[in-house]
């Protein structure tokens, strides 16, 4: 599949989606039913038994892709390749392929030093080589998404010296996994989104591939000589059941699902069958933007007032989030959110939010629930993304109101939304923001936003974000970001995004929030029981 058309599916699959159509739905039900009627095929030819056994060293995970295609956001690729660096139960980094590494002093060259005891799963070691193929494939793929790698370089069999750009983050390592030149070598990069490969892979993590199932399922079984000891799991299934998983999960189908819609948090919480983890996003929050040069908003002590008088709390219990989610004032870093180094948000506060309204002019002069200045009305229009951000909308008008502000709803499609917005034709608008680096200054903060937000400090910050790899240096500027912003509120951040995933019992070793995608931590996970 070409990538233009995955970019699209990738995207998709990470909101809640509208209700498929019948030819979707027929596509799943005949999908799922052939996978039944496989397994009951299957089983018919092993005795009780050992079906027990199987069920009981196996888990089978509801998933959205046909393979292990190579994208950032696809963890199941970790079942069977290897990463340099990981994220431990902390969310520090840890060694995977790299048992030591160290970097120039502008952070922007990383020397890794590899385990001289990992080999692919047909028997050939891994070295230093895979590593720079990989990188120089990725430079030959069309649309791929790594251009914050400069280069690789082999320096000997177990040594690997990497060169990123100025935007690259110490734990991007830990999202790469890397593949076998002896095998790839020969393909060609055109197709590389066609390969065979990505159903049939030869890895070197903890899992073996076993079969693909088109349309249905892709098999795993644990390696007997991953470097660090055989998983306690013995067998892994992907099943490609579609928007369907969270009905197979409770028919007892499947053990986990993945990337799943808030909505349902209650339900399946409520369930002593299963339990729910949650993992806060890095670099995605949720915000309502102000245009800041309108005549309501321009002052930014009124833009501080609506956002005293927003609780935000209340907003995280009506996605069914817990309270623990961080409130954010500003942009942060991956590294700020795994050290919980998030500066203190403004409070929810509707008396010093109502204090500010009076002090700046607004008043309800005639009692009818609505503040008013000069002739005007404090009521405005903000812009509404039909596919997300309702719920949210609506329970902030109520906010809103018990200070006097009134709030309408535009609710758009998702082309003239980000239309609307990108040419600043809105006065207020519902929508992401996105923390990284080289994303801060694009449509938000940058010069001529469309925001109306100008600030010359914030430029220069933005800009030095932007070119900085030093880690600590870039906490040290989004934490100065984070203050001004709080100080001028150009936005109001809302919450982050959150990945949900919702699992049976019996699978132990999930935590929140750096442990609870099942298919990347597979070989630390185990059973209760054996059921």
């Amino acid at each position: 599949m070409k990538k233009p058309i995955r970019e699209i599916h990738r995207r998709l699959r990470r909101r809640s989606l509208p209700p498929a159509s019948l030819s979707t739905v027929a596509l799943q039900v005949s999908s799922v039913f052939g996978f039944l009627l496989l397994v009951l095929a299957a089983a018919a030819c092993v005795p009780a038994g050992d079906r027990d056994e199987l069920r009981g060293t196996t888990v089978t995970i509801a998933y959205y892709e046909r393979g292990l295609y190579p994208d950032e956001d696809m963890p199941a690729k970790f079942l069977t390749f290897l990463s340099l660096t990981t994220l431990d139960e902390e969310g520090e980094l840890q060694g995977r392929l790299a048992r030591r590494w160290e970097h120039s002093p502008d952070f922007r060259e990383w020397t890794y030093h590899l385990r001289t005891d990992v080999r692919w799963h047909d028997g050939v070691p891994v070295t230093a080589h895979d590593i720079a193929f990989s990188v120089d494939l990725w430079k030959r793929v069309p649309h791929y998404y790594t251009s914050f790698i400069e280069s690789a370089a082999a320096l000997d069999d177990s040594t690997v010296m990497i060169r990123y750009t100025s935007s690259a983050d110490e734990s991007i390592m830990s999202y790469l996994a890397y593949y076998p030149k002896h095998i790839l070598s020969a393909l060609d990069p055109e197709e590389f989104y066609e390969w065979d490969f990505w159903t049939h892979p030869v890895g070197n993590g903890p899992y073996r591939f076993v079969r693909h199932m088109p349309q249905t399922m892709i098999e795993f079984a644990a390696n007997p000589d991953f470097f660090a000891g055989e998983p306690r799991i013995q067998r892994v299934v992907l099943k490609f059941v579609g928007e369907v998983g969270l009905t197979e999960l409770l028919s007892g189908n499947v053990d986990a699902v993945t990337w799943t819609n808030p909505a349902e948090i209650p339900k399946f919480a409520a369930d002593s069958r299963f339990r729910v983890y949650y993992s806060p996003e890095s670099y995605r929050s949720y915000a309502i933007y102000w245009r800041n040069d309108h005549p309501l908003f321009e002052d930014p002590a009124v833009r501080r007032a609506l956002t005293f008088a927003i609780d935000r709390r209340e907003l995280l219990r009506a996605l069914n989030l817990p309270e623990s989610i961080p409130i954010v004032d500003g942009p942060f870093t991956e590294r700020q959110l795994r050290r919980g180094a998030l500066p203190e948000p403004l409070p929810f506060d509707t008396g010093q939010a109502g204090a500010i309204l009076d002090a700046a002019g607004w008043l309800d002069r005639d009692g009818d629930g609505v503040r008013e200045r000069d002739g005007m009305m404090f009521r405005f229009t903000a812009l509404v993304a039909s596919q997300g951000g309702d719920e949210t909308a609506i329970l902030l008008q109520e906010h809103l109101r018990r200070v006097g502000v009134r709030m309408d709803l535009q609710p758009l499609d998702q082309g003239n939304f980000r239309e609307r917005v990108r040419t600043g034709a809105f006065e207020a608008a519902f929508g992401p923001f996105d923390n990284s680096p080289g994303s801060l200054g694009a449509i938000r903060l940058g010069r001529g936003a469309p925001l109306g937000y100008e600030s010359a400090e914030v430029v220069e910050l933005v800009e030095r974000a932007a070119g900085t790899a030093d880690p600590e240096a870039r906490d040290r500027i989004y934490s100065r970001l984070a203050g001004i912003l709080q100080a001028d509120m150009p936005m109001t951040f809302l919450s982050p995004r959150v990945n949900v995933v919702f699992a049976h019992r019996r699978l132990h070793g999930l935590s929140s929030p750096w442990r609870v995608d099942p298919v990347w931590y597979m070989e630390e996970l185990w059973l209760e029981d054996g059921r």
